[in-house]
Formats: C-alpha cells, structure tokens, sequence
C-alpha cells in the first residue's frame, strides 16, 4: 500500500497576508528537497469568471507553476460568494463539505500535502470548513502567516496559539518595513518564542511583490488603453496623484519609482512630465483623450496610457484597493518570492517540526 501523505495547512489571521507566495515559495523548497508535493485549496476566493471554468486562479496558477499532476491537486470544494453563502443560509444548500474534504484526502499519496487556509481563522465556518475544522480532519500542522502592521501583530498570534495548540508548528511574518525589521526580530522573535510560538522566518517589505501589472489596472478600472497595448506586463510599484503646477509636479515624480500617474486628461504639462520621469502608465481621468503630442511621446517610450470614465478621488481609491489585495500571477513575483525564502526561510526546520526528512537522491 502507498503510504498516506502528511498535510500542512498555511492559513492565516486576515486576508491577503501573502499564503499564496508563501506556499509557493515552500513547495519549491520542499520539491528541491526530493519531496512529492500536492497542493489544495478547499475555499476558493478568487474564480475565474468564466461560467464553463469554476477554477480559483491562485490554483491554476500555483499548479501550473509547480508542475503538479492532475494527481497532486486537490479539488477546491466551494467559493465563498453571495450566492453560495445566500443558499447555504436559506437551506438550500445543505451539502456537509468536511465529509467532501475527508472524502478527496483519503485517496492522497505522496510525502506532503499544502493546503492554503482561507482568509482568517473562522472564514468557511458557515460550511463546517473553518481553519481548525480543516485542519482536524485531515490531521493537519499547522503555519500560520502574518502581515505586519505593528507590534500587536503578537496579539493575533496568541489568539491563534490558545486556538490551535500544539497543532501550530509557527509562524511567518510577513512585509515587514524596513524601518522595523530589526525590533521584529530582537523583541517579537523573542517575545513570541517564549510563548512557545516559533518564528519561522521574517520577510521584509517588498516592493516587486506589492506591485500591481498595468494589465490588473485596466481590469480595476474598467479602464480604455489608448496607447502601447503591448506593455500592460509593466509592473506598478507606487502611485503619484498629478494635480500640481508643473514644476512641483516634475519634483514630485522624480522621487517615484515605477509609478502610475492619475491626471485630468486635459493635463498635458502634467503628463508630459510624468512622461520623463519612472512612470509605467499614465491614468487619465474624465475620459478625455491625450493629445498627440503625448501619444507620440509615450509611444517611443512605450509607457502605456489609460483612459477612465471616472473621478480622480474614485480612481485613487480602486488602485489603493487594487495594491492590497495584489495576486501572484507574474514570472518576477516567483522569482522574488523564491529568493526571499532561500534568504528567511529554514526549510529544514519545517521539515524537523513535521517530523520529515529530506529525500535524498541518487
């Protein structure tokens, strides 16, 4: 008989802490390691929206980048929409989905199964799939990721330590700010550690991994590219509000990185500036198209322009909205997020906590 698989569930406190990078990143450490991966994620949260395809795009993507076998993924059991969650409240939906999650785990073989928890820790609780639910039937350790926003961030990782127990092998802290890497790890580390809560890697703020493509802003804003198409895989890491006098305006860029500019689409001293400065698109609000002599500028620049049919105020808050909730859907995010692993994370400590050991090759 196959030996049955050990599973890993990578949750977390609230949404969008960066699982899905950090799952990524392990499975190839573990798959550098001779180990054989399956991944799954019972509670979709990010569906393609195409009717014939219900497949979680975070799935698709981490799959395909790992080269799992059909074998190797798990099935995703629900999403977490109005719909579902209207039918489930209504009685008409009575399916028992922990039943489901046992049922297409048994069948598993393999040395280590990744499951990605949902958004916090009582998130599916609606539909007996709650982090600690899930990680019950399955027999799961437990890691969990944290997004960093203060010293209290110890707070929640207490709460979850009471909830999980021994079940919780520890903890990522995840997008630290430079400024506080060092307190992170000289007084929380600690702290944390003698709570019987290990810190088993701090990754700091990156900026590739917060950027947004200029295609993802096109899909946001519902916006209109009326210039160099063929660059919408530029990669947005800040954001720059063009409202100023020129020369203001020209300083104000020049301190930028990689920027979308968001301008009234009369600006043309506005953009143009923004032309000569690390800007990846220009967002031209009021729907009012460029002239040509910024046409022909972006053009030989190859920056794209959008145009939207919105405010400025209402623009500015779907790209926030937009750089919070980022996916990891390009080559370049894989690729930073496998380095920082390699640099903050000790995949033989996991593999020590999981009771597993490297397999070696001949």
């Amino acid at each position: 008989m196959p030996k049955s698989a050990k599973y890993l569930l990578v949750g977390s406190s609230e949404a969008y802490c960066g699982k899905s990078a950090i799952i990524l990143g392990v499975a190839y450490q573990l798959k550098g390691k001779g180990l054989d991966i399956a991944y799954g994620k019972p509670i979709g949260t990010c569906l393609s929206e195409s009717q014939t395809d219900k497949v979680d795009e975070d799935v698709r993507f981490i799959t395909q980048t790992l080269n799992l076998a059909e074998d190797r993924i798990l099935p995703t059991l629900l999403s977490l929409d109005e719909e579902t969650i209207a039918q489930r409240i209504n009685g008409t939906n009575s399916t028992n989905y922990l039943q489901t999650l046992q049922n297409s785990v048994q069948i598993r073989t393999g040395d280590l199964v990744l499951l990605e928890g949902a958004g916090t820790l009582e998130e599916g609780r609606l539909f007996g799939l709650s982090l600690l639910q899930v990680v019950e039937a399955v027999n799961a350790a437990v890691v969990l990721v944290t997004r960093f926003h203060s010293g209290l961030v110890v707070e929640g990782l207490l709460a979850a330590k009471q909830q999980l127990g021994d079940r919780l092998l520890g903890v990522l802290i995840n997008d630290v700010p430079a400024e506080h890497l060092e307190m992170t790890e000289i007084q929380i580390k600690p702290f944390l550690e003698k709570q019987d809560i290990e810190v088993l890697g701090i990754f700091p703020r990156s900026d590739i991994l917060r950027s947004v493509s200029v295609a993802e802003l096109v899909h946001q804003l519902n916006a209109e590219v009326v210039c160099r198409p063929d660059r919408l895989d530029l990669m947005v890491e800040s954001l720059k509000i063009g409202a100023m006098n020129v020369n203001s305006a020209l300083e104000y860029f020049r301190k930028g990185h990689n920027m979308a500019v968001v301008t009234g689409g009369d600006r043309t001293d506005i953009q143009l500036a923004a032309l000569e400065t690390s800007t990846q698109c220009l967002i031209l609000t009021g729907h009012i198209p460029p002239n040509s002599a910024v046409l022909s500028r972006a053009e030989d620049l190859e920056i794209p322009i959008l145009s939207v049919d919105l405010d400025t105020l209402t623009t500015v808050e779907i790209i926030d909205r937009t750089f919070g909730q980022v996916r990891l859907h390009e080559p370049i995010k894989v690729q930073t997020i496998c380095q920082m692993m390699e640099q903050h994370f000790n995949v033989d400590r996991l593999l020590a906590k999981l009771g597993m050991e490297p397999v070696v090759t001949a």
